[in-house]
C-alpha cells in the first residue's frame, strides 16, 4: 500500500461516515465516533509501513522525505485526539445542535487529516492551494457547528471572510510568482530565483503575497485579529484542531515555500528572511502582551497560539544551519510536536468543565485542585511547559529557538522573544495559581472516565519525557549525517 493509497482511503472514510448518518440517523454518535478513531489509529500504524512509493501519477505533484512522513504522522496523532476530544465534550456539544447529530464532527476531521497529509508532500503551489483550501472550508462547517450558539455562528462567519480573503491574496501572490519564475514546481521556483534574469520585484511582491495570505492561515500578525473570537466561538474540539491541526498545515506550506524562496543564491532570500523576523517579532509581542489581560482562559490560550506561532517564524527566519545541526525546518516540526500535548490538555480542562456545567473564565478554575487532584496536575503540567520552565518540552522548544537567533545574531527579534516568553510565565502561571487557590473548592468536582485519566496521564509523561529526554524526537529530525544531539 501506497502513502497516497492511506490518505485517499482515510478521506474515503470521512465520506462513509457523514453519509451513513445521513441515511441511518438511529446510529449512535460513539459508534462514528469509535469507528473513525480506528480508522485513525490503523493508518498510523499503517504510515512506517507504506515506504516512500508513489503511484506514478502523482510523482510530478507529491514528494515522500522525512519531513512529509513526520507531518503526516503528526497530522493522524491530533485527529485522532481531537475525535477523542470530541466524544469527551458530547454530551456539551449536543444541546447546541439542531437534531443532537454529531456526524460532521467525526467524519469532517477524517478529510480535514487527508488534506494535511496531502499537503505536507506538495511539491507545488497548485498542490498547496488545493489541500489547503480543501482544511479550510472543513473548518468553516466545524467553526460554525454548534449552531444553536451565537457565538460560534459568529465565529464561523468572521472565518469564513477573512478565510475567503486571505485565500485571494494567496492566489494571487501565486500568480506573480508564476509570472516571475514561469513555474509553480518549488524546485523550479528555487531554480529561477537563482538566476539574476529573473524579475526580483516580481518576485519578491509575489513570495510577500503569499506569506501574507499563510500569515492567516498560522495567526501570524497583523493578520491575527480573528483568533481570540473565532477560538472562543467555535466548539472546544475544534479549537484544539485549528490551534495544533491548522497551525501544523500552515507552517508545512510555509517550509516548502521558504526552501524555494530562501535557497541559496535566491534574489530574495535576505528579503524574505526579513519580512519573517519582523512578523516574528511583531507576532510574538501581539500574541503575549494582549493574553496579560485576558480573563477568559479560552482567549487567553488564543492569544498564546498567536505567540507561538511568533517562535515558529523566528525560527524560519533564522534559516539552515543550527547548534544541535538541527536546522529552521527541523525546529519548526520539533516545536510543533512539543506544543501538541501542551496544547490540548489545556483544551481538555476547558471541555471537561463545559460538560460538568461550568464555565471557561480563570474564576472556573480556582480550586481545582481540591476537586479535581489530577486534571489539575496535568494541566500545570501542560501550562507549565507552555510558558517554557526548564525539564519540560516547552523549555527545549523554546530554547533551539533562542540559540538560533543568537547564533544568527538577531538580537532585535531576541529581545521581542524574551519579553513575550517572560509575559508568558506570568499568565500561564495565573491559572496554575487559580488552581491551588482555596475558593471554589465548594464546586462539584469534575469527572473523568479511565480512558480521559489514562490519555492525560500519557500525554503529561510525555512533555516531561521530551523535557529530559529529547533526543528521539530529535534524531527524527536530524539528518543522518548529523552526530551532535543534545543530552
Amino acid at each position: 500500500m501506497s502513502v497516497f493509497t492511506l490518505e485517499a482511503s482515510l478521506a474515503l472514510l470521512g465520506l462513509v461516515l457523514l453519509l451513513l448518518e445521513a441515511f441511518k440517523p438511529e446510529i449512535s454518535r460513539r459508534t462514528l465516533g469509535y469507528t473513525a478513531m480506528a480508522g485513525t489509529a490503523l493508518a498510523l500504524v499503517l504510515l512506517p509501513l507504506c515506504g516512500t512509493q508513489l503511484p506514478e501519477f502523482m510523482q510530478p505533484w507529491h514528494q515522500i522525505d522525512t519531513l512529509a512522513l513526520f507531518y503526516k504522522g503528526f497530522a493522524l496523532v491530533i485527529t485522532l485526539l481531537v475525535l477523542w476530544l470530541t466524544l469527551e465534550c458530547a454530551p456539551y456539544l449536543t444541546r447546541f445542535t439542531l437534531d443532537g447529530k454529531l456526524a460532521e464532527m467525526f467524519s469532517l476531521p477524517l478529510i480535514v487529516c487527508a488534506g494535511m497529509m496531502w499537503m505536507a508532500s506538495a511539491r507545488d503551489l497548485v498542490t498547496i492551494f488545493i489541500t489547503l483550501e480543501l482544511v479550510t472550508i472543513s473548518f468553516y462547517v466545524l467553526v460554525a457547528f454548534a449552531r444553536k450558539s451565537a457565538l460560534s455562528l459568529e465565529a464561523g462567519v468572521k472565518y469564513l471572510i477573512l478565510g475567503a480573503l486571505s485565500t485571494g491574496v494567496l492566489v494571487y501572490g501565486i500568480a506573480w510568482i508564476y509570472g516571475a519564475t514561469g513555474s509553480m514546481n518549488f524546485d523550479a521556483i528555487g531554480k529561477a530565483l537563482a538566476n539574476p534574469a529573473t524579475s526580483k520585484s516580481a518576485a519578491l511582491f509575489g513570495a510577500a503575497m503569499l506569506l501574507v495570505g499563510l500569515g492567516f492561515k498560522v495567526a501570524a500578525a497583523p493578520f491575527h485579529m480573528w483568533v481570540p473570537d473565532v477560538y472562543q466561538g467555535a466548539p472546544t474540539p475544534v479549537t484544539t484542531f485549528l490551534s495544533v491541526g491548522s497551525k501544523a498545515a500552515g507552517f508545512v506550506v510555509l517550509t516548502r515555500a521558504l526552501d524555494a524562496f530562501a535557497a541559496p543564491g535566491s534574489i530574495i532570500g535576505s528579503e524574505v528572511q526579513s519580512l519573517l523576523l519582523v512578523g516574528g517579532s511583531l507576532t510574538v509581542l501581539l500574541g503575549s502582551l494582549p493574553a496579560i489581560f485576558q480573563t477568559s482562559v479560552k482567549r487567553l490560550l488564543a492569544y498564546s497560539s498567536i505567540s507561538h506561532a511568533g517562535y515558529l517564524l523566528l525560527a524560519l527566519a533564522c534559516g539552515s544551519g543550527g547548534r544541535f545541526d538541527i536546522g529552521s525546518n527541523g525546529i519548526v516540526a520539533f516545536y510543533l510536536a512539543t506544543y501538541l500535548p501542551m496544547t490540548v490538555l489545556g483544551f481538555l480542562a476547558l471541555g471537561l468543565m463545559r460538560v460538568n456545567g461550568q464555565g471557561e473564565d480563570l474564576g472556573d478554575f480556582q480550586g481545582l485542585a481540591k476537586r479535581s487532584p489530577l486534571l489539575a496536575l496535568v494541566i500545570t503540567i501542560a501550562f507549565a511547559s507552555l510558558a517554557g520552565l526548564p525539564l519540560t518540552a516547552g523549555f527545549i522548544g523554546k530554547m533551539f529557538v533562542f540559540l538560533s537567533l543568537v547564533d544568527h545574531g538577531y538580537w532585535g527579534a531576541l529581545t521581542c522573544a524574551v519579553i513575550a516568553a517572560a509575559a508568558g510565565f506570568y499568565y500561564y502561571f495565573r491559572i496554575i495559581l487559580a488552581m491551588y487557590t482555596t475558593e471554589g473548592s465548594e464546586k462539584p468536582a469534575l469527572t473523568l472516565t479511565p480512558l480521559t485519566k489514562a490519555i492525560a496521564c500519557g500525554l503529561a509523561l510525555v512533555i516531561l519525557a521530551l523535557g529530559v529526554y529529547p533526543r528521539p524526537l530529535q534524531k527524527v529530525l536530524t539528518p543522518p549525517a548529523a552526530a551532535v544531539v543534545v543530552k
